[in-house]
């Protein structure tokens, strides 16, 4: 008899071991694409995203006491601004220092929130200001979405009817990887139409160390870099929200959240430390969660672990690699425009009343500064005989001789600034 009890349990242990290999494989399936996309655009290495995101996580979970399921992986917001260090610098690894800074912010709002409470900390970032916000980082790189798409118009075409589709009638799992699915169908055409080059995966090893790589350093770049934590400082906030809700618990009380910001933080510091994107936390394994009634943060652990495995196949990098520019062009071309999109629910799901003048100059503000001086940098940006970038003509706050704060960086300030002065009206 008690030979067969044992039996049993073994049996059933077993079982719960398989359920939660098959929950955690979803989780990586749900993170994958989106996680690996920010490295394919930017130019970062996906092998060591796919290694921050999970050694992130991990971190993640040891700071909150393992009981958020959460899992973290490349920020979208952070984009536009790696893309613009690395044009102006041609080395990625001024992004790296700047993320790493990011990093360092986050920690600093933790303390703050741990001082004066999330309340008070929430009053400089209200929807009138984070709202717009988020909007100018997705309309700054629609530019560059359109000049790879361009590449091949039918490949690029395909990707984003493959992603509509998708996202709309999809359902289960497929409604929550949209943007993989449509990368699949879309390197499949590619495929057919012998526009993929295979050179890379038949040279990469079976398994190889992810080519991770040390930050520098530069004033211009960390004012380049470093502001976006202000516009997804709300965004974590509100993912927590989200997670709290769909799992039936009040993370902001326990385990805090000065505590997710500072896993958080950690994350993005050990993913720049690496040659990673910034980390954040994932709509996209909250809506598993959702979707599986399964809220162990144990299954996003070994997912976690999975990725990190996962991230040393050098074949997997390799065939990320042979994905071609009309595809990301295809994905980017939905991306940035939801990136654009969710500033645009922020403002009306938190119901911002735009018969008022104040939220009209505020918003207006930093949505024509934040695009129209990247624009002009762009367009003016004069390179000096050492090499650094002078501008001409622009309206921003200067730093040194050659490094202005205008964009993105500049709007947030004058966007927090005038909700800060102006008077709420009767």
């Amino acid at each position: 008899m008690e030979n067969v009890n044992i039996k049993v349990k073994e049996k059933s242990t077993t079982n719960q071991l398989f359920k939660k290999g098959i929950l955690s494989i979803q989780h990586v399936i749900a993170m994958f694409g989106a996680t690996v996309l920010v490295p394919m655009i930017t130019g970062l290495n996906p092998g060591v995203a796919l290694f921050c995101a999970g050694m992130g996580t991990l971190i993640f979970h040891l700071v909150t006491k393992g009981k958020v399921p959460v899992f973290l992986g490349s920020s979208f917001a952070f984009i536009p601004v790696i893309g613009v260090v690395s044009a102006r610098f041609g080395d990625l690894r001024y992004a790296q220092g700047g993320i790493m800074v990011a990093g360092f912010l986050y920690l600093l709002f933790a303390s703050l929130i741990k001082i004066f409470g999330v309340e008070k900390i929430k009053t400089f970032f209200p929807p009138i200001v984070t709202g717009p916000m988020v909007i100018v980082i997705g309309l700054i790189m629609s530019p560059t979405a359109i000049e790879m798409a361009s590449s091949n118009w039918l490949v690029s075409l395909v990707v984003v009817s493959t992603v509509i589709i998708f996202s709309v009638f999809g359902k289960g799992m497929f409604k929550v990887i949209p943007i993989l699915c449509g990368v699949i169908v879309g390197y499949i055409l590619s495929v057919m139409l012998n526009i993929v080059d295979f050179t890379p995966i038949t040279q990469a090893a079976i398994i190889s160390v992810p080519e991770f790589t040390l930050p520098k350093f530069s004033l211009e770049a960390i004012a380049i870099i470093a502001p976006i934590v202000l516009a997804v400082f709300m965004e974590h906030i509100g993912d927590i929200t989200t997670n709290g809700a769909v799992v039936g618990k009040d993370f902001f009380k326990d385990p805090g959240l000065h505590r997710t910001l500072i896993g958080d933080g950690l994350a993005t510091l050990f993913s720049g430390l690496l040659g990673g994107p910034a980390n954040t936390t994932y709509g996209e394994n909250t809506s598993v969660l959702a979707v599986t009634k399964n809220y162990d943060p144990s299954i996003l652990r070994i997912a976690a672990v999975i990725a990190i495995l996962i991230s040393f196949i050098g074949k997997v990098g390799a065939i990320l690699q042979t994905i071609p520019v009309a595809v990301m062009g295809g994905v980017s071309l939905i991306l940035f425009g939801m990136i654009a999109s969710v500033g645009i629910r922020t403002l009306t799901t938190k119901e911002v009343d735009f018969s008022s003048n104040r939220n009209l100059i505020i918003a207006s503000l930093i949505l024509v500064i934040g695009i129209g001086t990247e624009i002009l940098k762009v367009k003016q940006g004069l390179f000096l005989a050492d090499g650094t970038q002078a501008f001409t003509g622009l309206i921003g706050i200067p730093i040194t001789n050659s490094i202005q704060i205008v964009g993105l960086s500049l709007a947030a300030i004058i966007g927090i600034f005038m909700n800060k002065v102006l008077p709420e009206e009767a």
